[in-house]
């Protein structure tokens, strides 16, 4: 019998009044909030990838300025706070813009109206929104004798939506208009915080704002978002029991498959703890199921715009190495498809040495979710033509059905390597390596390529849950599946494998070389 969830799960809450009052359960973060809004330096900035609990953090130091002790009962922040002084907030959601210059300035007039109102102001006709936001910020602090706590969530969502439009400048200059209030407003303002994904440092808000203090890289605030590894075993005991017991698993096995898809995140090189995704986390939790949560909500859409021929790069970030003053002042718009992979949360950081970071990808979750997006395009075909085809390799893979894994899997290749001009840099052998891999990595294999062992180098070890496959590559021009095997057999490829408890299956596959696909394989045997 399945233990009762001792927890309400916030799955898609992002009110923190929602949470405290309707009994759910809060990862305690109140503590680094305080110190955040009480250090002494008025401008900061967040930058973290989406999903990751940036609007809840906004929100609770909402509740935290308006005074609202009463939602914090029980919580850290309450042995820290003594005075609970309700302060005027000005709260801006910018992922409510939209990403043309209409929709922006519509959201900040609606916006501004409403504060207008509270405060009893009444802007001339030809006020502009910056006299306007200037107006409000001035009014809240002389009608309530307190300076304003200003709260910008998501600002980079119009200016990252509207990239590589028509719409992107006018935006810009709209954000450079209305945002350089906040410097001449300073002794107006008690905090001002401005969370975001990706950073576009030529807005106002980083070229005025000289003082803002980016907390991104800071050791203390290295979890201010997420959940961390002591967090999920300190609160999510009875939800991870439950997990454990569906999926007939020990606890210490859900807790290493949990990490496993879900964890893996690093935000400081001085705080390298171990950051889950909360999304998904959350919902796996909920669910007792481990799926891809965060690419199924849209987390990979603006892959695109930010990197060229993404399914032909791929493999080169994993790992990748990226400058400290790239990583932590650049714009996304000019520091590489590292930069972006990285603030968007598709890449982490694995290391730091002598002023350059290694990154890589984060978790299982990550790794899947970006393989599977880029196959359509190495492919050549629509992702719904192949989904049906991917799921039936997968199933037999898992079950070690080898005429139907290699007839999927020769359906997948067809002509590909042919037929995908991209591709005409690579040689022959290279470019059949890059589309098994990325049909093996969207499916959600475990995949290493070109494995060095003792004896020589393997093409390819694909694993599953019970079967790990060995597989030698050689293209027909250069002695097909019969050099295949014998290489397999002389450099006894299946040995170092032989203490998994999992199935080795070794299979010899000779590829055409003129790019038209699988010719033929065969499970190589009597090593």
């Amino acid at each position: 019998m399945v233990e009762t969830n001792e927890n309400k799960l916030p799955v898609g809450i992002q009110s923190f009044e929602k949470i405290r009052k309707g009994g759910y359960l809060y990862v305690d973060k109140t503590d680094i909030i305080w110190q955040l809004a009480n250090r002494g330096k008025k401008h900061n900035y967040l930058n973290r990838p989406r999903r990751f609990g940036k609007s809840v953090l906004v929100d609770t130091l909402e509740a935290y300025f308006l005074g609202k002790k009463e939602l914090f009962e029980g919580l850290k922040i309450m042995e820290l706070e003594t005075e609970w002084m309700k302060r005027p907030v000005i709260r801006l959601d910018m992922s409510c813009a939209g990403a043309e210059p209409d929709t922006l300035r519509s959201y900040l007039d609606i916006t501004f109206d409403r504060l207008e109102k509270e405060y009893g102001i009444t802007p001339k006709p030809t006020a502009q929104l910056a006299d306007r936001f200037n107006a409000i910020i001035q009014t809240a602090c002389t009608q309530t004798g307190h300076q304003v706590a200003i709260l910008i969530d998501e600002y980079d969502s119009p200016l990252q939506h509207s990239w590589k439009t028509p719409h992107h400048e006018a935006c810009t200059a709209i954000y450079k208009e209305v945002f350089a209030i906040l410097k001449a407003n300073d002794k107006y303002e008690k905090f001002v915080f401005i969370t975001g994904i990706t950073k576009f440092t030529q807005i106002s808000l980083f070229s005025v704002l000289n003082n803002l203090s980016n907390i991104s890289f800071e050791p203390g605030y290295a979890a201010i978002c997420g959940i961390t590894k002591e967090e999920v075993l300190l609160d999510f005991k009875p939800e991870i029991n439950k997990l454990a017991e569906y999926e007939g698993w020990t606890y210490d096995e859900a807790v290493a498959q949990l990490t496993a898809y879900y964890d893996g995140y690093h935000f400081s090189r001085r705080n390298m703890v171990d950051v889950f995704n909360p999304f998904s986390l959350i919902n796996a939790l909920a669910d007792s199921d481990l799926k891809n949560y965060w690419a199924s909500s849209g987390a990979t859409s603006l892959l695109p715009k930010f990197v060229d021929d993404m399914e032909l790069k791929l493999g080169n970030f994993d790992p990748c190495t990226i400058l400290r003053q790239t990583i932590e002042t650049s714009d996304v718009t000019g520091g590489g498809a590292e930069l972006f992979l990285y603030q968007s949360g598709y890449l982490t950081i694995k290391d730091y040495q002598m002023g350059v970071y290694i990154l890589g990808f984060p978790n299982y979750e990550v790794r899947q979710a970006l393989y599977e997006t880029v196959l359509p395009a190495l492919t050549l075909r629509g992702s719904g033509d192949v989904q049906s085809t991917q799921s039936s390799l997968f199933l037999a893979l898992q079950l070690g059905n080898l005429p139907e894994a290699m007839k999927c899997l020769k359906a997948l290749i067809a002509d590909v390597p042919y037929s995908n001009k991209k591709l005409a840099s690579m040689d022959m052998e290279e470019r059949y390596r890059l589309i098994l891999s990325t049909i093996f990595n969207a499916i959600g294999c475990q995949v290493e390529v070109e494995k060095m062992i003792a004896t020589g180098r393997i093409d390819m070890v694909v694993g599953t849950t019970n079967f790990i496959y060995v597989l030698e590559l050689k293209l027909t021009n250069n002695g097909g599946i019969d050099a295949a095997t014998e290489q397999m057999r002389a450099k006894q490829y299946a040995e170092p494998f032989k203490a998994d408890r999992r199935k080795v299956t070794a299979l010899a596959i000779e590829l055409d070389d003129m790019g038209k696909g699988l010719v033929e394989w065969k499970e190589v045997t009597s090593f």
